[in-house]
């Protein structure tokens, strides 16, 4: 069965690369996903993929097989914009295959996990194996804006459960088991304004702020550790003053915090960490995400994501390390993502078991000139295609 299915995607290596390509021209920012939506279906019907629908917030979901347990295989296809063109050295929404490589924005981050799942649909409708396991290959919405969102909204709302998951982010080629949680923090500083000749008549919003932002500083290198999923993190990304006019003294500061948690750490326990440390009238809290899809609906969620992390020994982790095994040649190497995933939702909020592979190094993501590998494309598809099989030889084990 592993031949069969290494076999096709090598066959089909070059038509995996044509459909990266194909969706990496169409632009597909968060909330503005239409397009490269409807070109995914256009290419799952041609591979005979006819079990297609979108859910109601424009995430498409393709099933196949009808057995009793379900595997999920996740992409997002929204991506983050281009940053500065000047910094990239080719259109980043090219397309280019060349030099065994394909160019453009969401190649990597990670539209070339998309392009390998589709291939893997294929390779499972023509091998003609009685699955053992309802399969869905889920191609997502709305992550880069708020990681987990369409899989809250898939599993609340959808009432669509799998009892496996795998998430097709960069991963090197390596088998991922976990990654840090991740929450928003929204500090609101209050002072009171003064002319801005006699700044000794109010109280500025900003240095009350500043000093705020160094304890920040020095609350990242005390932060609580873990020999996995590593260090927990605070960063200020945002800060912003108001004041009745450029000669006045502010009266209102805000400032957004990125939090990363890691084992152990909770929503509860970073408020507290922030709230310590801020002086009378001021305070924190956690936004809400609320924005509208392509659909017209909006689904608001609060920016709290739990880490995860899967055991070493669980019988989906296993399974994954067999098939790398088989298609790398060699051991994979096992270890968790630096940044967040859809996984904050299936496996963190939810609990169900979880696992990363997919083609393309992580460091590529958001950044110019991002490119992945047809080789990296070509292993992920045979990766996807064969895993349910040595899943279920796991857990009859």
């Amino acid at each position: 069965m592993i031949e069969r299915i290494l076999n096709k995607s090598l066959e089909y290596e070059d038509f995996t690369a044509k459909t990266l390509a194909e969706i990496v021209k169409i632009k597909s920012l968060s909330c503005c996903e239409s397009e490269v939506i409807d070109k995914i279906v256009e290419i799952l019907s041609g591979c005979g993929v006819k079990d297609v629908r979108r859910d109601g917030l424009g995430s498409l979901i393709a099933r196949i097989g009808s057995g009793d347990k379900m595997i999920a295989f996740d992409a997002h296809i929204d991506t983050v914009d281009t940053g500065d063109i000047a910094q990239w050295d080719f259109d980043p929404f090219c397309g280019k295959i060349s030099d065994g490589k394909v160019f453009g924005r969401g190649t990597t981050d990670q539209k070339g996990g998309a392009a390998a799942m589709i291939t893997a649909a294929r390779i499972l409708k023509e091998i003609e194996a009685e699955l053992p396991f309802t399969v869905i290959f889920t191609f997502t919405v709305m992550e880069e804006d708020c990681d987990g969102l369409c899989w809250d909204y898939l599993i609340n709302e959808e009432k669509i459960v799998p009892d496996f998951a795998v998430i097709t982010e960069p991963t090197n080629l390596h088998v991922y088991r976990g990654h840090r949680g991740r929450m928003e923090m929204a500090i609101l500083v209050k002072g009171v304004s003064a002319h801005g000749s006699a700044p000794e008549r109010g109280d500025n919003a900003v240095y009350k702020a500043s000093n705020i932002a160094l304890e920040i500083e020095k609350l990242n290198d005390r932060l609580a550790t873990d020999d996995f999923l590593g260090k927990g993190t605070v960063a200020m990304t945002k800060i912003e003053s108001e004041s009745p006019s450029l000669c006045a003294v502010p009266d209102i500061c805000r400032m957004h915090l990125d939090r990363r948690l890691t084992w152990g750490e909770t929503k509860r326990s970073a408020l507290a960490e922030i709230e310590a440390m801020l002086p009378a009238g001021s305070s924190v809290e956690v936004p809400k995400y609320d924005q509208t899809g392509y659909m017209g609906k909006a689904y608001p969620t609060e920016a709290f994501f739990p880490s995860w992390k899967t055991p070493i020994d669980h019988p989906l982790t296993k399974a994954g390390i067999a098939v790398a095994t088989e298609v790398l040649g060699k051991s994979p190497v096992v270890d968790k993502w630096v940044f967040s995933t859809n996984g904050v939702s299936i496996a963190g909020r939810h609990g169900i078991p979880a696992i990363g592979f997919g083609p393309g190094n992580e460091v590529a993501a958001h950044a110019p000139n991002e490119m992945v590998s047809i080789d990296h494309l070509r292993k992920a598809s045979g990766f996807y295609a064969a895993l349910p099989f040595f899943l279920e030889k796991e857990l009859t084990k």
